[in-house]
């Protein structure tokens, strides 16, 4: 489970950085197209393990699904640049392109092999996953995409993510959806512009490296293990608390970076676009709210101190939360303007 960080994964480590250096920087198509190549081809031996049959199938198919992805984008690249002899915009080839993309990064409608993938994964490289992998193809999707063809994809990325996480047991598989429900604010913020992604993405990664991080030492992959009366109880918080950050509840951190993409795109009259992201947000805290008060109430119904607090001060809790959802709200005010 530990990773063992010897030199083989290191230069991996190294490669997989410096092939996302080379695909951003790239002032080619082809540069960009080399780059995932030498991402794809540094990733896969990282997650590949010898005495674990789930990882050696999850890296085939990882590599078999990132290949296809590279050679539809190689083909219209080529076919865009010599057979019609420009790289003019054109609604056909670029929402080839965009398709390509979208496929590397696990987006709808090209996600089913992405929860396949991460169910054999260890948590750094679910983390890796995630976060790294996906910026790349978000940098290149902004250089040349269709926008109505992407504004569909917005929406079936925020659906999908919320849908399919509500039935899922595995921890893993409620993170991929989890995921790919990001993906569509991701893919929202790109379209305003690069640094609100950069802004949204810098928040996304934080919380996911947390998550992963408990998960982590914790050695949890399925959702029945928080209910062990073994796991510390501060640890649990946390969870709650990561969990509904990355829902976007106030006055929690992960709520700011959503309200500003909403206000942006509400200024740029995406209304249903925007309506669609928020309901599919509150079905995604739904079932995150779901797991963690059935954790907690698991662990809490035996301890003693808790049903004095509940007889008590409940209201003493409800005023102070409202305090504090209060002072979360100013100060996320004071900070986007």
């Amino acid at each position: 489970m530990y990773l063992t960080l010897n030199s083989n994964k290191m230069f991996f480590f190294f490669t997989l950085f410096f092939s996302t250096l080379i695909s951003i920087s790239s002032n080619s198509w082809f540069g960009c197209w080399i780059g995932l190549e030498i991402n794809l081809l540094s990733f896969t031996p990282l997650i590949s393990k010898s005495n674990n049959i789930l990882s050696s199938e999850a890296s085939l198919k990882y590599f078999l699904v990132q290949s296809i992805a590279s050679i539809n984008l190689l083909f219209w690249i080529i076919f865009k640049m010599i057979i019609m002899k420009n790289f003019e915009m054109n609604n056909f080839i670029s929402i080839m392109i965009n398709s390509s993309l979208l496929m590397k990064m696990g987006s709808t409608p090209f996600h089913f092999w992405f929860p396949n993938i991460v169910e054999g994964l260890s948590w750094l490289n679910n983390f890796i996953l995630m976060t790294w992998q996906k910026i790349t193809p978000i940098i290149l999707l902004s250089y040349y995409f269709c926008k109505n063809f992407i504004i569909i994809i917005i929406i079936f990325n925020a659906i999908i993510g919320a849908i399919g996480g509500l039935n899922q047991t595995s921890l893993r598989k409620l993170m991929a959806f989890s995921s790919i429900n990001n993906l569509s604010w991701m893919l929202s913020s790109i379209m305003i512009s690069e640094n609100l992604w950069m802004f949204y993405f810098s928040f996304y990664s934080f919380l996911i490296s947390i998550m992963c991080l408990l998960f982590h030492m914790m050695n949890m992959f399925f959702i029945n293990q928080l209910f062990l009366n073994n796991i510390n109880y501060m640890i649990k918080l946390s969870l709650l608390i990561n969990f509904l950050s990355l829902g976007g509840l106030p006055p929690f951190i992960g709520f700011l970076p959503k309200w500003i993409i909403i206000n942006f795109l509400m200024n740029n009259n995406f209304f249903f676009m925007t309506f669609i992201l928020i309901m599919m947000s509150l079905i995604m805290l739904f079932f995150y709210i779901r797991i963690l008060y059935s954790s907690f109430l698991f662990n809490f119904i035996k301890l003693k101190w808790m049903k004095i607090f509940i007889k008590n001060k409940l209201i003493n809790f409800i005023n102070i939360f409202s305090m504090i959802s209060t002072f979360g709200m100013i100060l996320s005010t004071f900070f986007y303007l």
